[in-house]
Parts: C-alpha cells; sequence; structure tokens
C-alpha cells in the first residue's frame, strides 16, 4: 500500500501558510507548514515529504536557499516556488536550480493544483531515489 502523499509549505506569511493548508486539505493531500526555511530544515528526512511548496522572500534562509540546499545534499523532492518576486533573474535563478515551477502571486488554485499534480506524479520515486510502493 502506498502511502498517501506529504506536502511541505514553507512561507512566512501565516495567511498564505493557512490558504495553501486549506486547499490542501480540499484536495485531500496532508501537508505540514513551516514559517521558516530552517524550520522545515529542523525536520527535514529524506523521503518524508513528497513535495515542497515555498516562498522566495522569507527572513533566515530564502526559498532559493532552500532549494540550493536540498539539491546540494542530492534531494530531489520536487520544489514548487510561489512568490509575489517577478524579476526574470529570480525565475531563472530558480528553474536553473531545479525548481518544478515558478509561479506569481496571486496563484489560482487550478494553476497550483495542475503543477502539484504533476509534480506528485513525477515523484513516484522518494527524493532519496528509491521507488516509492
Amino acid at each position: 500500500m502506498s502511502k498517501a502523499p506529504l506536502v511541505a509549505i514553507v512561507d512566512d506569511d501565516e495567511a498564505v501558510r493557512e490558504a495553501l493548508s486549506d486547499l490542501l486539505l480540499v484536495l485531500e493531500l496532508s501537508c505540514r507548514t513551516f514559517d521558516r526555511a530552517e524550520a522545515f530544515m529542523a525536520e527535514y528526512v529524506p523521503g518524508r515529504f513528497d513535495c515542497l511548496i515555498t516562498d522566495v522572500s522569507m527572513p533566515g534562509h530564502s526559498g532559493l536557499d532552500l532549494l540550493q540546499h536540498l539539491r546540494t545534499i542530492g534531494s530531489r523532492i520536487p520544489v514548487i516556488i510561489v512568490t509575489a518576486d517577478t524579476t526574470s533573474a529570480t525565475r531563472s535563478r530558480a528553474i536553473h536550480g531545479g525548481a518544478h515551477a515558478y509561479l506569481t502571486k496571486p496563484v489560482s488554485s487550478e494553476a497550483l493544483l495542475g503543477h502539484l499534480q504533476s509534480a506528485l506524479a513525477g515523484s513516484r520515486c522518494g527524493d532519496d531515489g528509491r521507488e516509492v510502493s
């Protein structure tokens, strides 16, 4: 039996975390929320999370720092960036850094859902590289 997908949400804005969490709840997806990249990394274990949704601009480490750190340690967890930052340089850095998607706020539920479904379908291998059954 395969485990239900678990999505991590990292955003310093409590209203955004709650809105994303509520959306995932409606979609019957489990999630854990974190207010900072450091809080997520303190609980990160390869294979625990099936997808990560993160903001770019946060106190401490940014979402791009988090993405880079995950790739540096060999994680292949799909990362969806949801941000108000519309600059092409930031978008390029995220995509070249391995982000699954880069979405600018406000994000429609349909757009996020499409990218989330794509990320979860592509992550049938755990982020440690082993197949999830």
